[in-house]
This record gives C-alpha cells, structure tokens and sequence, in this order.
C-alpha cells in the first residue's frame, strides 16, 4: 500500500513544527495517558485527586463509600476517531483550506501520535446513515487505510449523522477508549447533552472543531443548498456582524454543554496550525481531567 495520508501527516508535521515543538507533541500525548488502561484489577476507596470517571457508582452505592476502580497499568491504549462524512465537511475553512483536508490532517496526525505509542488506532463515521466502524488496530497500514476511505466517502450528497456514531459507541464499544471527535461548529451544536454524558462518563472524550468559512469575499459558494451567495449580501456589514454574533453564541453554548463534562474543544482552521492546536487540546484535557 502507498502511503499517502502518511506521507503527507509527516511532511505537515515536519515543516510546521521544529524538532522542539514536535518533542513537545510527542511528550504532552505520552503524559496525558501515562497509567490508563482497560484492564479491571480492583476497588479502593476515593480519594481527593482522583479521576471522578473511575468511580463505580453502582459498587458506591452498595457500600454507602465512594469506590474508585483500579486497573492494571499497561502501554497501550485504544484511540477512537469520529469523523463527519457531511457534506458540509467539503466547505471552506476561514484560511481557504477544505475542510475535509485539515479534518484529515488532524485526524492523521492523532492517530500518527497514538502509532508511535503503539497505541490502537480505530475510527467510526456514518455514511448515508449507515455506520462504518473500523476496528482497533495497530501500524501505519491501518491509519491510511481510515483516512483514505474516509476522503473517497466524504460526498456531497451526504447529510451529517454525526450523533448515529456517537450512539454506537456507546451502545456497542465497551472498551474504554480516548475518543476524539472530528467535526464543525454546527456538528458540535447537534450532539445532544445526554449522549455526551454517557460517553464521558466512561472515556474522554475531545471535540476538534474545523472552523467554516464566514460571508466575506467574492464567490461564496453554499454548499448546503449548492448555490453561491448573492454579492448583495457578501456586502452587507450588517449580517456579517450578525452571522459572527450567531457563530460565537453557538460556540459558547457548546462549551457551556461540554465544560460539565470534562469535556475539551480546541478549533483548527489550517494545516499549519494543527500541531500546536493539539497540544494545546491535549494539555487542556490533560487539566480539565485532573482539576
């Protein structure tokens, strides 16, 4: 197989990050993970500090103590990529790139971390409300095998069925994992409250949010209704300062929804960003899981 996708992961990596940052990368993923594992050994009780995702409620509940789970510690973790396959993944980032690109991009360079770690590597998407879930694996033949069907099945006749997904996971995938969910600002606006609950509960979870394009310049193409803006509007002051107002409530609505959950976002919007973008998420779940 060639590798493309890899290929391209490691060109992005190499020319817009120095030995220092792409160090820092590799560091800030290798402690953020340190001493998870899936493996059940034990009970203990609770103490100040510890990960409130480990609790055993029901065994807590029994014992009127607050019991934590213990698990063995092991190397390797399970790497989950929920990926958008809507059509409006082939729109515009506000950097001129396609979406789907630095969707790929980012996905590419998470799942390159975790291979490097020997972690596995696995991905769910939905296609024509249909789910295609590719198991965990390990080694770089897996990793281009997800991101090459998943660029061929990015289509514009596609709606998002993000939330599909996220139900199968929690219904089917009993595995602990660390999920990582790949999508825009309206995607993350769509996931209900409830499925995100249940899944953070037992796995972390991160949202990478692929910035869109705002109203602005000339040739503005719709890719929702498939029509280009009329200039008109394009020049509207008004509704551009409308259409940033909307955009930052939704955004902080999602944050407000994630945040009780211990759940991180971090927004890319070019290729170029993408390392130091991740290691920002990664320090900032990091945190978030701790405080």
């Amino acid at each position: 197989m060639i590798m493309n996708y890899i290929t391209k992961i490691k060109a992005n990596i190499s020319i817009f990050s120095s030995k220092k940052t792409t160090n820092i990368l590799e560091g800030t993923y290798n402690s953020i993970y340190k001493g998870k594992s899936s493996n059940f050994e034990d009970l203990r009780t609770y103490v100040l500090g510890d990960n409130v995702k480990d609790i055993d409620w029901k065994a807590s509940a029994r014992s009127s103590t607050t019991l934590i789970r213990q698990y063995i510690a092991e190397k390797k973790h399970n790497i989950m990529l929920v990926l958008d396959t809507g059509k409006k993944m082939l729109a515009d980032t506000q950097s001129d790139e396609n979406k789907k690109d630095v969707a790929l991009m980012s996905a590419g360079t998470i799942a390159y971390l975790a291979n490097k770690n020997g972690d596995y590597v696995g991905a769910i998407y939905n296609k024509e409300n249909s789910v295609s879930y590719y198991p965990f694996k390990t080694g770089i033949y897996n990793i281009e095998k997800i991101l090459s069907i998943y660029d061929c099945d990015v289509q514009k006749t596609n709606y998002s069925y993000l939330e599909n997904s996220l139900e199968y996971i929690s219904k089917h995938i009993k595995k602990r994992m660390i999920i990582f969910i790949i999508t825009d600002l309206e995607g993350m606006d769509r996931v209900q409250e409830n499925i995100i609950k249940r899944l953070a509960t037992v796995h972390d979870v991160m949202f990478i949010n692929i910035n869109d394009a705002n109203m602005l310049g000339n040739n503005v193409y719709d890719i929702e209704n498939s029509i280009y803006i009329p200039s008109l509007i394009l020049q509207d002051n008004k509704l551009h300062e409308l259409e940033k107002k909307m955009k930052e409530d939704m955004y902080n609505k999602c944050l407000k929804k994630f945040e009780k959950y211990r759940v991180s976002v971090q927004t890319i919007d070019c290729n170029k960003e993408i390392v130091v973008k991740i290691i920002n998420l990664l320090e900032r779940h990091r945190y978030a899981s701790i405080s």
